[in-house]
C-alpha cells in the first residue's frame, strides 16, 4: 500500500507510463511539479488538455500542424520545391532536417517503419499516400530519409521497389562514420553506408 497521498501517487503512475521514464524519474518529476508554483503546474495541465484538440496531421505531408491549418506551411510555401520529397519516419524528423537549413523541398511522414514482428505492415504506414503524391505533384525526386536501422533500411528498400515503375529519382541520405568512432565499434549498417557513400579525395 502506497504511503504517498493518492493524488501524488496517481501523478507518479501516469508519468511512469511515458517512454524512457522509470519509477524514480517519475517520482522526481512529480515532486518537482508538486513543489513548483501552482501557475506553472496549471500551465502544464492546460498544455496536456489542449494538445489533442490543438494538433492534427497535414492531409498531404502528414506532418504535425495546428488544428486550424489546412495543410503544412512547409508544403504551402511557394519557395519550397514540391517536386522533391524527403520521406521520414516521424514528424520530429522533419524538425531535424529543417534545422540544417540545407533542404528546400517538402516532406512525407510515414508514421513509423516496417516491423512485421510488431505488426507494422505496409498498410500501417502512409506508403500508398506517398505513391499517389508522386503522381499528383509530378515528383522528380524522393529522398529516403529513414533511420539507419534494420527496419529503416527495410522500409527504404520497400518504398524504392514500389516506385520502380514511376519516373522518379529515388535517393538515400548518405551515411557515414561519426567523428571519433573507431571502425571496430561501428555497426555493419553504418560501415556499409560509409563504403557506399565514399568520396574521392
Amino acid at each position: 500500500m502506497s504511503k504517498l497521498p493518492k493524488a501524488l501517487q496517481d501523478l507518479i503512475d501516469e508519468l511512469s507510463l511515458l517512454p524512457g521514464v522509470g519509477p524514480r524519474t517519475a517520482e522526481r518529476y512529480a515532486y518537482y511539479i508538486l513543489k513548483a508554483d501552482q501557475n506553472k503546474s496549471g500551465r502544464l495541465a492546460r498544455a496536456l488538455e489542449n494538445v489533442h484538440a490543438g494538433v492534427k496531421h497535414c492531409p498531404k505531408t502528414f506532418a504535425l500542424i495546428d488544428a486550424d491549418q489546412e495543410v503544412s506551411p512547409l508544403y504551402e510555401d511557394p519557395a519550397r520545391d514540391k517536386q522533391q520529397v524527403a520521406v521520414v519516419e516521424d514528424p520530429f524528423d522533419v524538425i531535424s532536417l529543417e534545422k540544417t537549413g540545407k533542404y528546400s523541398g517538402t516532406y512525407h511522414v510515414l508514421g513509423g517503419v516496417l516491423s512485421p514482428i510488431d505488426g507494422v505492415t505496409p498498410d500501417s504506414l502512409r506508403i500508398k499516400e506517398l505513391i499517389q503524391r508522386v503522381k499528383d505533384d509530378d515528383v522528380s525526386e524522393v529522398i529516403l530519409a529513414t533511420n539507419a536501422s534494420v527496419e529503416g533500411e527495410s522500409t527504404a528498400l520497400y518504398i524504392q521497389k514500389q516506385l520502380e515503375e514511376d519516373d522518379v529519382n529515388v535517393s538515400r541520405l548518405a551515411r557515414g562514420l561519426p567523428v571519433g568512432v573507431d571502425l571496430e565499434y561501428a555497426d555493419q549498417i553504418t560501415l556499409s553506408r560509409a563504403l557506399e557513400g565514399r568520396q574521392t579525395v
